[in-house]
């Protein structure tokens, strides 16, 4: 895989493993995304359109000189809360 899509793959593999559809369903990550696509939150359905919309660049010709829009994406993963007693 290209390096232009890494931070958006990352970032919606975090969103998917952080999602109800994991965490409380049980289900595996790639279940939720074949089969629960609509009970994900918006912002890994948004991530999965725009991961789609880069892996589809890489392919368009038109975009070989002016270069990849996914590559322009930058993902910081977000500190999950220490749970302290």
């Amino acid at each position: 895989m290209s390096s232009s899509c890494k931070g958006l793959i990352a970032a919606m593999k975090d969103c998917i493993m952080n999602s109800d559809c994991v965490v409380k369903d049980g289900n595996k990550p790639s279940e939720c995304l074949r089969h629960h696509t609509n009970e994900l939150p918006e912002e890994c359905q948004s991530l999965r359109r725009a991961t789609f919309e880069c892996k589809r660049g890489m392919l368009d010709m038109r975009n070989r000189f002016r270069g990849n829009v996914g590559s322009q994406f930058q993902y910081v993963p977000q500190e999950k809360p220490s749970e302290s007693p």
